[in-house]
């Protein structure tokens, strides 16, 4: 199985990495297209390809048509380098999730906060949680962590209880899309994010875009120095947690907290 291809852009990259071997099944945590693009390429490489999806993502894989306009509108003239060829998924293909099911083995949990349309997986067998983007991003080998915080989903009291969805599995690995795995104390990890999360939450509650962009990029740059980093991981941690995005989905949940909070 072969879980979040990434963006088309890069397909020839988990092409070389798999051996063109067909995957059994094409499983996504959600529909961003960082994690998703390659999906009706892959597709149409494979036709009988099974996606498995939530039910709240599916609609958009089958005509990506609302995806793509929203998409042109935050990147303009970068979609195409950034994400490649965005396909339709045919209907036939798509298998929907709400949380709960196993497929091939994988243990499936709604686990949304980061995107309404997230899911995690637990391969039992091996103790492996595919958590997409609800354990936040790291780029090694760095150790410094941020969780992504885009528009338009981001609720952290929700992410915080997704993250405990995925403690409560007890996974002696986590599988981060952005990137690679952590294996030591999986549970510290997971508190870690969660406090990373609520304090980005509140810079941002108490700060503009501007000071906020600039006072992220600043702590980045900061905090891999410290570790002895610098160079391209620097710009992949920017590129994977754009400052200007972070603002933008924390500041739409303190919004709508607020028209909750006064209804």
């Amino acid at each position: 199985m072969l879980v979040d291809p990434g963006p088309e852009s890069s397909i020839s990259t988990v092409l070389k990495a798999i051996g063109d071997e067909q995957p059994r099944a094409l499983l996504l945590t959600h529909i961003h297209l960082d994690h998703a693009a390659a999906t009706g390429a892959l597709v149409r490489r494979w036709p009988d390809l099974e996606v498995y999806v939530h039910e709240r993502g599916a609609p958009h894989l089958i005509d990506p048509s609302k995806l793509l306009a929203s998409a042109e509108r935050l990147y303009g003239d970068k979609l195409n380098y950034l994400w490649g060829e965005i396909l339709p998924v045919p209907k036939a293909n798509v298998r929907t999730l709400s949380g709960g099911e196993t497929v091939l083995g994988m243990r499936v949990a709604y686990t949304p906060g980061h995107a309404s349309h997230h899911v995690c997986y637990f391969h039992e067998e091996t103790g492996t949680a595919f958590v997409g983007d609800v354990a936040a991003c790291r780029i090694p080998p760095s150790n410094l962590v941020v969780p992504p915080t885009p528009p338009p989903d981001i609720e952290i009291e929700t992410w915080v209880e997704s993250l405990d969805t995925v403690a409560a599995w007890s996974p002696q690995r986590l599988a981060l899309t952005h990137f690679g795995a952590i294996e030591d104390d999986v549970p510290g990890y997971i508190e870690g994010v969660k406090a990373k999360l609520r304090q980005e939450a509140e810079l941002a509650r108490k700060m503009d875009q501007e000071a906020y962009n600039a006072d992220l990029e600043r702590r980045i740059r900061a905090e891999l120095a410290g570790e002895g980093i610098e160079g391209d991981t620097v710009g992949e941690m920017l590129q994977a947690v754009p400052t200007a995005y972070q603002w933008a989905g924390l500041d739409r949940y303190w919004r709508k907290k607020a028209e909750r909070d006064t209804a």
